[in-house]
């Protein structure tokens, strides 16, 4: 049987479509590339990597472009491209193969198969040479040594089947003293310094400043808060921050935030709006509030498109890592003049020297300019100049997971600064993504250009969208979010838990595809894990629907920590989500239920303002929801029940009696 084609040209994922182009003889993960190695007796070749990949577009010019590298790929296997983002599930199996095998992960990742899917080779970029040299090394093992490779295969597997069986039994309680612990042993690694955590490359600890925030809502000293203000201004000043247009680049290559690496992504962009504007909120820190507009701002005017929101934007600009944007002093003088030139300089840190490549600099903002109209001049100036160069490209895949998470982004940051555009903006996400991703009653993962994908949503899918409507339900009182937010609930509850090991999820349904194993990643990462966002949607909702689905979701969630505190325990950096989660839960979750003549009441502004993180806040007449049934005004004024789990405080009337209520 002669391999097929490339066939990436008709792929829903722009990652894909990059290399349709490719001598290679690309497919997509499908049962017929499985079925082709198998007749032709041949190793299955993936390859995974992302768009905004800036190590991808590396090995893709020099090996996927090279007909010599194509042509040994073609002759000795079937080679199969996937975009990690459309398939997580495929990413996680392999990733964590590739992990055990070499000691560590990362994209490009390169994966030798078995024609069942089994690997026995795996890692990530490769130059040319030492590419072809392991084809040609690969290719002559497979023929020879076919044994061998079958055992090694089936060790592997058995061996990645054993450690995806999740954690043992249970941990301690999730109580006050466990968060406590968890946040002391996250300070004892912050740098405190230059803030974050740990050293080079550092990555915006988004979940962690998250909890952090709400450790300090519960517990009053600022230990934690004054980690949260370093790290958020150093990033906020650094080189990680565009300080043009606003929005955060993915990591920084440096322990001191000053050169990302350039790609941009919406799931950081939204988890960082998240907590500027919980920081913003809580403080009234000007910077936190400037930044949480700003990157509101990136966010909906660089990567929405048709109401929902796109995936990333590249690294790279014609072909140049960090082209767009970076500065030399010459190139400022050439946009502003000389007196403007060399105030922009020192005001953003561009030296002769430069702090990137080839003598140019990133724009950090060390301080707040003494001039603000001059800066903004400046800015302007240099933004509109910075529009006439190579600009890098946008992954236009919509995702479900990444647009939940804008969507509870946006509908916080429209409380904390004071916009109700962006809520509106939400709101014709969520509309917009219900429509198109729930087929036949069931979620999709991702969809481009109106169209939607043929890949299943994951948990992860289900657990952001559903937090993000039941963000959206509390601002709105639309019953319709709601309604949606269960429906995916219920639909996690039947298909993702563990029938066998209550508390525990898989990231894939039970009606999934099925590969080598059932991927079932509790830790935190770049994003929450599935198990920490479906644990925090369910504890939110418990409280927001009433009867047997309330206790069912209750349980649910009391099953999820008590499973998952080990983390807590033992990893707490790797849990920042199941720590903001708990932190939550350990108040009970608190709640505000506002009764009033909403949407204008006074008093439902001021408890979405007062309320801590994770606080469930409501408002509207009497009955009109669960959290208001028998809870009427007050003597013909707006009143607000403050409730700690089934627990709740006499009404107040005034704001002062709130905070004092809050306060307790």
């Amino acid at each position: 049987m002669s391999p097929a084609a490339n066939t990436l040209a008709g792929a829903a994922s722009p990652y894909l479509r990059q290399h349709a182009d490719n001598p290679v003889h690309w497919q997509q993960w499908t049962p017929q590339a499985l079925a082709e190695a198998a007749e032709r007796d041949v190793p299955i070749l993936l390859s995974v990597g992302y768009a905004a990949c800036h190590w991808c577009h590396v090995m893709a010019h020099e090996s996927f472009e090279d007909s010599e590298v194509a042509a040994a790929m073609n002759d000795g296997f079937v080679c199969v491209k996937v975009d990690r983002e459309e398939r997580p599930d495929i990413d996680a199996v392999y990733m964590n193969a590739t992990v055990a095998l070499t000691g560590q992960g990362g994209w490009p990742m390169t994966c030798f198969l078995t024609p069942d899917g089994r690997p026995f080779f795996c890692g990530t970029y490769y130059p040319k040479h030492a590419f072809l040299q392991l084809l040609s090394a690969v290719t002559e093992t497979w023929r020879t040594r076919r044994e061998e490779v079958e055992q090694a295969s089936d060790h592997i597997a058995s061996e990645l089947r054993a450690m995806a069986s999740g954690l043992p039994g249970g941990g301690p309680p999730v109580e006050p003293a466990l968060c406590d612990h968890a946040v002391a042993v996250i300070l004892r690694d912050e740098d405190t310094a230059r803030g974050g955590f740990g050293g080079a490359p550092k990555f915006p600890p988004s979940a962690l400043l998250e909890a952090l925030l709400r450790h300090h809502e519960r517990t009053g000293p600022q230990p934690a808060l004054l980690a949260v203000e370093r790290t958020c201004t150093a990033m906020a000043r650094g080189g990680i921050y565009d300080q043009l247009a606003g929005g955060f680049a993915r990591y920084s290559v440096d322990n001191a935030w000053v050169v990302p690496h350039f790609e941009k992504m919406l799931y950081d962009n939204a988890l960082l709006l998240r907590v500027y504007a919980h920081w913003a909120r809580r403080t009234g820190n000007v910077l936190a509030r400037r930044v949480a507009a700003e990157t509101a701002r990136f966010v909906l005017d660089e990567l929405g498109d048709r109401d929902m929101f796109t995936s990333s934007l590249d690294a790279d600009a014609a072909g140049r890592e960090g082209l767009t944007y970076v500065w030399t002093p010459d190139q400022l003088t050439e946009v502003l003049g000389e007196d403007d030139g060399r105030w922009a300089a020192s005001v953003f840190g561009v030296t002769a020297t430069g702090t990137f490549e080839h003598g140019a600099s990133v724009l950090q903002l060390p301080a707040d300019p003494d001039d603000p109209d001059r800066f903004e001049r400046v800015r302007a100036a240099l933004l509109d100049a910075r529009s006439t160069r190579p600009q890098p490209d946008r992954d236009d895949k919509v995702v479900t997971a990444w647009n939940g998470l804008v969507i509870t982004a946006l509908a916080e940051a429209s409380v904390a600064v004071s916009d109700p555009q962006l809520a509106d903006a939400a709101t014709r996400c969520a509309a917009a993504l219900v429509a198109l991703h729930m087929v036949d009653g069931r979620l999709r993962r991702a969809s481009l250009g109106g169209q939607v994908g043929d890949s299943a949503a994951i948990l992860e899918d289900h657990a952001m969208l559903a937090t993000g409507l039941l963000t959206l339900y509390q601002l709105t009182m639309d019953p319709a979010w709601l309604d949606t937010a269960t429906q995916l609930l219920d639909i996690a509850l039947a298909h993702f838990a563990d029938p066998d090991q209550p508390g525990r999820w898989f990231d894939s349904a039970d009606d999934a595809e099925r590969l080598m194993f059932r991927p079932a990643d509790p830790v935190d990462g770049a994003t929450p894990s599935g198990a920490s966002s479906i644990t925090e949607a369910l504890l939110i909702a418990a409280h927001l629907v009433g009867g047997e689905r309330a206790d069912s979701y209750g349980q649910a969630v009391a099953d999820a920590l008590r499973v998952h505190s080990p983390l807590l325990a033992r990893a707490p950096r790797s849990a920042g989500h199941w720590l903001a989660v708990a932190e939550s839960a350990v108040r009970g979750p608190l709640q505000i239920a506002v009764a009033c003549d909403a949407p204008g009441s006074s008093l439902l502004a001021d408890a979405r303002r007062l309320a801590p993180g994770g606080a469930i806040v409501v408002g509207g007449e009497a009955d009109s929801c669960e959290l208001l049934i028998g809870r009427d005004r007050v003597d013909g004024a707006d009143a607000a029940y403050v409730c700690r789990g089934r627990v709740c405080d006499l009404p107040v009337t005034t704001t002062e009696d709130l905070e004092a209520a809050l306060a307790r």
